[in-house]
């Protein structure tokens, strides 16, 4: 019975890439026709994917799911007007551009009435999106710097690792760790290192600011998975080379098989685990409520679909705990975000 259930989800999802369209139908989607788009090939996308075929599975609606050829709102513009010309009319999607996507929502809001829900991130506001189904990335953020604070024993010096500072998230994510630390009279932050897009970036970065400030840095904070990922590597590197018996405290983001490795081995202490099925998940099923004449309710917009704090000791349980959090929300669509 699994093997036949499979199938059928397989046959109500159309997976699109930057090549072409393969559509799968379900029974009972009404006139409701959805699209989940994402910009580019990225792991993040990869779990959230793995969420909107869930919704798949459970509700039997059809999802046509889009991955776009890169980052640029007008490739997203044009991949999504194409959708709607096929007669898409509920859309969950990663904006490029959180003021540019706004014109894409604008437009086919007002020409096909096309419900959009953004999820991993938001557009400027006040935005045509119905919702944003994400994390909170500066409370993400600020978690991660107090757990580390924590392990430091709430005194010493950390070295805050950004991404790129133009990317919104960047920004609230740094307001995050730089609150928590404001908090411990006895913590400051030693340096704060930036513009980072690669892992090479990182490794080079944060060898760096190990270097400079050799036997001082008390805590790692990453807040971007490219730099949770470079910074497993550089330590597991300098704890060799060093020969230190030093322990540098360190938590990343993401569930990165190399970062969750480094937990295990104890190279890094920890990782903050987002919800990328319940972004899939929430923001489809939303999608739907909407097409069965839901309302949105005064004053709700952004849900946050929650974050955990991963350690060694649960590393085998933290997946459970997101997904009740999903299960949570689920519960509460119709009576805290929607009315009929």
């Amino acid at each position: 019975m699994m093997k036949k259930r499979m199938l059928a989800v397989m046959m109500c999802a159309v997976m699109v890439t930057g090549l072409g369209a393969i559509p799968v139908y379900a029974e009972g989607s009404g006139d409701l026709k959805m699209a989940w788009y994402a910009p580019a090939p990225h792991p993040y996308f990869e779990e959230v994917q793995k969420g909107v075929e869930k919704y798949v599975e459970d509700e039997g609606v059809e999802v046509i799911i889009q991955i776009g050829p890169d980052w640029t709102q007008a490739s997203e513009n044009e991949k999504v007007e194409a959708l709607v010309a096929q007669g898409v009319n509920a859309l969950s999607i990663y904006p490029c551009d959180a003021s540019g996507a706004n014109g894409l929502y604008d437009e086919i809001h007002e020409k096909a009435g096309v419900n959009v829900v953004n999820f991993g991130t938001d557009t400027t506001h006040p935005t045509p999106a119905s919702f944003a189904v994400a994390t909170d990335v500066k409370q993400a953020a600020y978690d991660a710097a107090e757990a580390v604070i924590k392990m430091m024993g709430e005194k010493g010096k950390i070295l805050n690792v950004l991404e790129v500072l133009e990317d919104p998230n960047t920004a609230l994510r740094r307001e995050g760790v730089e609150e928590a630390v404001a908090n411990y009279p006895d913590v400051e932050i030693i340096q704060e290192i930036a513009g980072i897009k690669t892992q090479e970036e990182a490794v080079s970065k944060i060898e760096s600011a190990l270097s400079a400030n050799a036997g001082k840095i008390d805590g790692i904070v990453c807040t971007g998975m490219v730099t949770s990922v470079g910074m497993t590597q550089t330590l597991d590197d300098y704890y060799e080379k060093q020969g230190t018996d030093k322990h540098i405290y360190a938590i990343g983001i993401d569930t990165d098989e190399g970062v969750m490795n480094g937990i295990e081995q104890g190279i890094i202490d920890a990782t903050i685990a987002q919800n990328p099925i319940g972004h899939g998940y929430i923001s489809c099923k939303i999608l739907q409520y909407l097409s069965e004449g839901y309302k949105v309710k005064d004053d709700q917009y952004f849900i946050n679909a929650g974050n955990v704090v991963v350690t060694k000791d649960n590393m085998d349980s933290y997946e459970a705990d997101l997904e009740k959090v999903t299960d949570e929300i689920l519960e509460s669509l119709t009576t805290d975000y929607l009315t009929k």
